[in-house]
């Protein structure tokens, strides 16, 4: 006779329910207000706090095989986890470009993981939610009605996707079967050498390998340098090359520089080749009347890739793919099976899926944090909050250039400014004074690197963010710049 596994006191045929509803209601309430309190009191805390050893040392802990009370868990959470966060909700986070995401965003969450609804497919109201986002880009960048679209992780994988696409348009669909042996070497791309990293790795991930990509060189705003485009095509196409793909950068990763979006579509319609957008935070500039019209262009791309949990301020995360062709897009990723049989009734109808256009058959439902969102504070508010951390940007560089100590290393196009505090060894100065002011609990900015040497990064992103934070940060620099 088998043994069972199941300790003496447990019921094999128990569910996962609460034993006592109302219990786990008011506890849940609990938990509700603490994250609510924790948003609201966030001046009142450190940006970023070290884990100290002993938390750290916590996570050590065996396997839980006896499980505990919700209160002593969330507890638990209070004192191990939350204080000791990236950060970016705070209003003085300003390193990377992370978004400080809503309580709007937050209830949401709980409200889509209350569903436990699955987007690979099937017909269901959540996938009418992230079809209506669809549409709602469609409209905002000018895609036509035809054009698909797909909630991924972050640009990263957008970008990734975006490539796959682009690679079956020059190839055809039969690639997928044939495979890139001896097809794809002939295949070239082109990039800003100020693009993210995340499109070289999309090149190595795609089977086309990092030296399909040519990464061409900048001007002195940090924008894709239109001749030296035009001198990399020719050059390629002398050699037997084919030019497939060309990536504009609207927000570059450094200093927030927006490629000539519409030069690039004018050259990549002459070349006949597939014109991507990386607008991870960039594109969403479509909502300020004030920023729009530096994204012109952008209309005209063949697809685009942009992060609602950056200026969108959505919780993470939710990335987004938008590609004009869509019968392209479905011919790149669409793979029928038996298990994914679709009708024309009942649950299994409702086709195309989301999984035909992209990898993924089980995804959450990042979509409703986003309909939520936009819904709830409309595109108008949410364009003045993207106009308003570019003017505190402009509030950055102000103080920059006003202190003799400071110094301005780029341009200010939108929301991010690189600067330095002068020394005799500015590198390991800056260095030391960004560790010190995440230590410190007072501000989080970055680091990057401009013309050989290293940069104080200040991506303004976080909505919260206002002028006295900027002026709290720099009057911190300069007392650290001074020990040096």
């Amino acid at each position: 006779m088998t043994q069972s596994r199941f300790p003496a006191d447990l019921d094999p045929d128990a569910n996962l329910d609460p034993d006592d509803w109302e219990a786990f209601r008011a506890e849940a309430h609990r938990m509700l207000d603490a994250s609510i309190d924790h948003v609201r009191t966030l001046r009142d805390q450190p940006v970023w706090r070290p884990l100290p050893a002993e938390i750290r040392a916590g996570f050590d802990a065996a396997l839980p095989h006896r499980g505990s009370e919700l209160a002593a868990v969330h507890d638990e959470f209070r004192r191990t986890v939350q204080p000791y966060s990236t950060g970016n909700l705070h209003p003085s986070f300003m390193g990377w470009v992370h978004g400080g995401g809503t309580v709007v965003g937050m209830v949401a969450e709980m409200l889509a993981g209350g569903l436990n609804a699955n987007l690979g497919g099937r017909d269901h109201a959540p996938i009418e939610v992230e079809r209506q986002i669809l549409r709602w880009l469609g409209v905002l960048f000018g895609y036509p009605a035809t054009a698909s679209g797909l909630f991924v992780t972050g640009t990263s994988m957008a970008n990734f996707l975006a490539v796959l696409v682009a690679r079956t348009r020059a190839l055809g669909p039969q690639i997928r079967q044939t495979g890139l042996a001896g097809r794809a070497e002939h295949l070239v791309a082109y990039a800003s050498g100020a693009a993210h990293g995340c499109i070289r790795q999309a090149f190595e991930l795609s089977g086309l390998g990092a030296e399909a990509l040519r990464l061409v060189a900048v001007d002195g705003g940090q924008r894709l340098d239109l001749e030296a485009l035009r001198a990399a095509i020719a050059a390629d196409k002398a050699a037997g090359k084919t030019p497939f793909l060309v990536i504009g950068s609207a927000g570059t990763v450094d200093v927030g520089a927006i490629d000539d979006l519409d030069a690039l579509a004018d050259l990549a319609a002459a070349e006949g080749v597939w014109f991507h957008v990386d607008g991870a935070f960039g594109a969403l500039g479509m909502l300020s009347p004030e920023l729009a019209p530096r994204l012109a262009g952008i209309e005209r791309s063949d697809s685009l890739a942009l992060d609602f949990h950056k200026w969108g301020q959505v919780p993470y995360d939710a990335g987004y793919l938008l590609v004009r062709d869509g019968e392209i897009h479905r011919a790149t990723f669409a793979a029928p099976a038996a298990y994914l049989r679709r009708e024309t009734r009942g649950l299994a109808g409702g086709s195309p899926w989301p999984c035909d256009y992209g990898p993924d058959l089980s995804r959450g439902f990042r979509a409703l944090k986003t309909w939520f969102t936009l819904k709830v504070y409309g595109l108008d508010r949410l364009g003045a909050a993207i106009a308003g951390t570019c003017r505190v940007a402009r509030h950055l560089r102000d103080r920059v250039e006003s202190e003799e100590r400071l110094e301005l290393l780029a341009p200010v196009t939108l929301n991010i400014v690189c600067f330095r505090h002068k020394g005799d060894d500015p590198d390991r100065l800056n260095a030391r004074i960004v560790a010190d002011l995440h230590e410190s609990g007072i501000a989080a900015p970055s680091t990057t690197t401009i013309g050989g040497g290293l940069a104080i990064r200040a991506a303004i992103v976080n909505h919260r963010t206002r002028e006295d934070d900027i002026d709290r940060m720099i009057d911190a620099i300069l007392r650290l710049g001074a020990k040096q």
